[in-house]
């Protein structure tokens, strides 16, 4: 008998798999001639779960799509964003760039086979694009929502963000210390220099103060 993979594992693998085939169904032009949603699901979920990850983990994932769901009033298109919350780190690799134009180049070939029709396709494929820079513009709705759930993990109290800062150095164990710190710092540096970390008025009112706090600690230390 084969092992489980490293996806399957995780506690809340099928509880992630039917919330998967929930949303696509909502998405497929016609559900009942498109294709099973779970093979899409499984996909996406491996990916997720690969070995090279120590931020961008399903747990991540996970995060993500709760904190859309939590930002659900503000989207346009509710469905939409979570697809594009599914597809934004589908491809990550830390040791190479373009990560997030691989993973809207999947969700572009993956969901088009899967039925979703093409404005939608392109949309999600937008929105994961969104994620390089983080910086929506100006009432685009559903590239807020987006952005901000994935920014969220900033404001997390002083534990969780320690912990967040450190697996994020996990995940480029293969940079040298000093390199790393004066990448990390230019990163800090660019989130902080937005006008605002957040676009949607939650983001804004519950999530800034702390996470520029966070944000402008874990900078100085770098900076020691």
């Amino acid at each position: 008998m084969s092992s489980p993979s490293r996806a399957s594992s995780h506690p809340r693998y099928n509880a992630l798999l039917a919330e998967w085939g929930e949303v696509l169904r909502r998405c497929q032009t016609d559900p009942r001639s498109a294709p099973d949603p779970a093979p899409y699901g499984r996909d996406l979920l491996e990916r997720w779960a690969e070995p090279q990850r120590r931020y961008h983990t399903v747990d991540h994932l996970m995060a993500v799509l709760t904190r859309i769901t939590e930002l659900t009033a503000y989207a346009a298109d509710p469905d939409t964003a979570l697809l594009a919350g599914w597809f934004h780190d589908a491809v990550y690799r830390p040791d190479r760039g373009e990560n997030e134009e691989r993973s809207a180049a999947l969700a572009e070939r993956a969901l088009t086979e899967a039925g979703v029709d093409a404005e939608r396709t392109r949309e999600v494929a937008r929105l994961v694009r969104l994620t390089v820079s983080h910086d929506p513009a100006p009432g685009d709705r559903d590239g807020e929502v987006l952005c901000d759930a994935d920014l969220a993990v900033l404001a997390g109290d002083p534990a969780d963000y320690a912990a967040y800062a450190a697996s994020v150095r996990d995940e480029y164990a293969f940079v040298p210390d000093d390199v790393f710190r004066t990448r990390r710092a230019d990163v800090l540096r660019r989130l902080l220099d937005l006008p605002a970390l957040f676009r949607t008025p939650y983001g804004r009112e519950c999530w800034e103060d702390v996470a520029r706090r966070n944000m402008s600690t874990e900078l100085e230390l770098l900076e020691a």
